[in-house]
């Protein structure tokens, strides 16, 4: 998820205060000053990176070349971001179209695994964060550089999730995080714009919301959301129609799975992130995926996030219902445990931890019969499975009728099992009352 709007600070601090702070590295694969010579920046095009590009230039006496990742974020112009990062001076710039191979090895893992941390995030940025830190490495190594930067704060947990895997896979490239040091506040960040002449998205107000967003979902901090006794303002929607104004007629959804992969929609056969989007532009009409959320992050705190995710919260509810219709008694009661254990490690940026993959293995095993179609009722902010269908369902009309079955199941063998079923509690509750009897 996105960090939390920072403290600010009452003034820029001066050239040596802030070489005395990026001498004190805590971590081997910190850089010190004599170290940086050509930087890769995770570069959004806001204020924080903007600020970044041109400080690092100024501060490090470092080339700065550009990443900018496309993970499905909605209504962003690359090419102006792009535009922009060269007219601050970066030497080289890249935009990366990752949205396929965020949706076919980042969120499908996530749908075969019913992926919620907290009982209410789906992990949207988490999922993020280690393929963007794996794009960087990749392009770091492309353009030569020995340093990546990242615009992280000290508060959150992306910073782990970037600083964790670029340290696993290149532990030959150092990191700053100059946000995480630098102890500016959106006025002072907003100040040293104006001063080098960087412009400013959106004017010079402060933004009411920290948002993060990508194909999987949306999340907003900030504002009024750190008052717990707040109540969610409309102003905050900008992904979802609130329920109150969404249509006053239910839609129903068909979802098909082959083998745990959502395949369709309504009976249309549809690539993964154009199946995603569409279900992610069905539930919005429809209210569908509003979260209001406290959450524990791994660093330590607790935060309230509100998140707009109605394409996952479609899928997840389709996945989970069939998953259980084709799934034994005791498969449908061991793997929600798995599935707590993989959403953590990917919540915690443990991505390449080897019992996630281990885990995998086991949710592809699952997931091999998982196939089928589900119903959905969309209706003002609800979703409601109302049917389901597959051709392994572990499922017999005739049994689960009142009427006498044959063959798999008889119902007058029923008295013989619910003696044996129950003897070991009836023999231990009647010791326990004859040992209560005893003490009186």
């Amino acid at each position: 998820m996105s960090d939390a709007p920072r403290i600010s600070a009452h003034t820029i601090p001066a050239p040596e205060a802030s070489e005395r702070m990026r001498a004190q590295a805590t971590a081997s694969y910190e850089a010190r000053p004599d170290e940086v010579n050509r930087v890769l920046l995770l570069y959004s095009g806001g204020l924080d990176t903007s600020v970044m590009l041109k400080w690092i230039q100024d501060e490090y006496e470092a080339e700065v070349v550009t990443l900018t990742v496309n993970l499905g974020q909605p209504g962003e112009d690359y090419g102006v971001v792009e535009g922009k990062a060269r007219q601050l001076g970066a030497v080289d710039t890249f935009v990366v179209d990752a949205r396929e191979e965020f949706a076919h090895e980042y969120v499908l893992p996530a749908i075969k695994a019913n992926a919620i941390y907290g009982l209410g995030y789906p992990l949207f940025t988490a999922l993020g964060r280690p393929l963007i830190a794996k794009l960087a490495v990749d392009y770091a190594r492309r353009a030569g550089c020995d340093t990546i930067a990242h615009g992280c704060t000290g508060k959150g947990n992306d910073q782990v999730r970037i600083e964790a895997t670029v340290a696993t896979l290149a532990p030959e490239l150092k990191i700053i995080a100059p946000v995480r040091s630098w102890a500016m506040g959106r006025d002072e960040e907003i100040a040293y714009a104006r001063e080098h002449g960087i412009p400013v998205k959106g004017g010079t107000e402060a933004a009411p919301y920290s948002i993060d967003d990508n194909l999987w979902g949306r999340s907003s901090e900030g504002k009024w959301i750190e008052d717990l006794s707040h109540a969610p303002e409309d102003d905050v929607f900008q992904l979802v129609t609130r329920p109150e104004e969404a249509p006053d007629e239910p839609q129903i959804l068909t979802v098909d799975f082959e083998a745990g992969v959502p395949v369709g929609l309504d009976g249309e056969r549809l690539g993964l992130v154009e199946l995603i989007e569409r279900a992610g532009d069905i539930g919005m009409r429809h209210g569908v995926g509003i979260v209001d959320h406290i959450e524990d992050r791994i660093v330590g705190l607790k935060v309230r996030d509100i998140y707009e995710v109605p394409a996952a919260e479609i899928l997840l509810t389709a996945h989970r219902e069939l998953e259980k219709l084709v799934g034994t008694i005791h498969q449908n009661q061991f793997k929600p445990e798995l599935d707590r254990r993989w959403a953590y490690l990917v919540y915690a940026g443990l991505w390449y931890e080897p019992l996630r993959t281990d885990l995998d293995a086991y949710m592809e095993s699952v997931n091999a019969r998982v196939t089928g179609r589900i119903g959905l009722k969309l209706y003002k902010g609800s979703v409601r499975v109302v049917t389901r269908e597959s051709p392994n369902a572990v499922y017999d009309a005739q049994l689960a009728t009142f009427a006498e079955s044959g063959g798999l199941f008889s119902q007058q063998a029923s008295p013989g099992f619910i003696e044996i079923w129950s003897l070991q509690s009836r023999l231990a509750w009647r010791l326990r009352q004859s040992g209560e009897a005893g003490t009186e």
